[in-house]
């Protein structure tokens, strides 16, 4: 059994930007040299998840909509009054869908759906540097 650990870095554009980071990712395990294993991808920060889905514009939307209807921007968040700041929807919705995903690899790929990609989906007010650690486990 192996273990590699390598950083996937990204820029986002904030306010529920999604990136797909299934390219990235797929290139990585292929690039590890492992057949076997499981690959997880985590997003260090309080306010960016990751999670799947079906890349496309209407799937996109609905699920920027479900989030505006969980956790509007425009409500009162009492985080706002500890620090100051404005990003208090963004915690709450970072942590409804949390910050790793687990994808399993067999012969080198991915075993996504045929529809499905690995997402950031990055919830802060504003633009941000990002970097996600990848820790892939296999043989």
């Amino acid at each position: 059994m192996s273990v590699i650990t390598l950083e996937i870095p990204c820029r986002s554009e904030g306010h529920g930007h999604i990136l797909d980071l299934t390219p990235e990712t797929a290139r990585a395990v292929a690039e590890s040299g492992l057949t076997a294993g499981t690959v997880t991808l985590f997003v260090p920060g309080s306010t960016a998840s990751l999670t799947t889905i079906e890349f496309e514009p209407g799937a996109v939307a609905d699920f920027r909509r479900l989030f505006d209807e969980l956790a509007h921007p425009d409500r009162e968040y009492r985080h706002h009054l500890t620090w100051g700041d404005d990003n208090g929807h963004a915690h709450v919705r970072a942590a409804l869908l949390g910050p790793s995903l687990t994808v399993p690899f067999v012969g080198g790929k991915l075993t996504l759906g045929t529809w499905q990609q690995i997402i950031l989906v990055d919830f802060d007010t504003r633009a941000r540097d990002r970097r996600i650690v990848a820790q892939l486990m296999g043989e």
